[in-house]
């Protein structure tokens, strides 16, 4: 199980971060920090996200209030982000909402 994919089913509620070294596919709701050094963050359509997200890559599906930083950042056109991107790739399809900053490159 050297690169296994941690899965946070809808239904799940957290209150507290969370980090991780992998893939993470998260579709419940979170009210705390998401950090991974290098790890992949998937946020599913049902997520429901209040806090800051770090990884290494992170499609964003669902909802999130607060900052995103990473190397690649997608926003599909599913997701909403209330907050400021910081990463050096990104990727936004049409309907996808962002309410906030990006800082992209470097």
């Amino acid at each position: 199980m050297a690169n296994a994919t941690n899965v946070l089913a809808s239904g799940i509620e957290i209150i507290g971060s969370i980090k991780f070294s992998n893939d993470m596919i998260i579709d419940g709701k979170i009210d705390g920090e998401i950090t991974s050094d290098k790890g992949k963050v998937t946020i599913g359509e049902n997520a429901r996200i209040k806090g800051d997200i770090k990884a290494g890559e992170v499609k964003l599906y669902g909802k999130v209030e607060g900052t995103i930083t990473s190397e690649r950042c997608e926003l599909k056109s599913s997701s909403e982000l209330k907050g400021d991107i910081t990463t050096k790739m990104l990727s936004t399809e049409e309907g996808a909402v962002l309410c906030g900053r990006t800082a992209i490159g470097g």
